[in-house]
């Protein structure tokens, strides 16, 4: 009785031992990027360290990042626009620093303490 059972249960286990190994390896795949990273971490270093590409080159390159992930799925990374409004403030383009943290607050309302301040600071040296 026992033979009879293990040659019924057999299949029934290699059946189930491969679905597992099939959703092991489903659930291994890596997950679709959620943010558009380009060249944003190296155009922050350069930012910091006040390397070569001038603020209007930097400005440029995030224009074109900004541009290249309209067309994907991926979003901007969480203090994209903000890097860029402190661009344009460097740059005397107080207008445009504005208007790149009120669309940081928007797409991420975690970061309007900090977007707030921003504008707030930029208001009283207006003053």
């Amino acid at each position: 009785m026992l033979a009879a059972c293990a040659a019924l249960c057999a299949p029934l286990i290699l059946r189930a031992a491969a679905l597992s190994l099939a959703g092991l390896l489903l659930g291994c795949a890596a997950p679709p990027a959620h943010h558009a990273w380009n060249s944003y971490p190296t155009q922050v270093y350069s930012y910091l360290r006040n390397h070569v590409p001038s603020r209007e080159e930097q400005i440029q390159a995030r224009a074109k990042a900004m541009a290249q992930s309209l067309g994907t799925a991926a979003e901007l990374q969480p203090g994209y626009q903000a890097q860029l409004g402190l661009l344009h403030l460097h740059a005397e383009r107080s207008n445009e620093a504005l208007h790149a943290w009120k669309r940081e607050k928007a797409l991420f309302p975690e970061s309007t303490h900090f977007t707030d301040y921003l504008i707030g600071n930029l208001k009283k040296n207006r003053n």
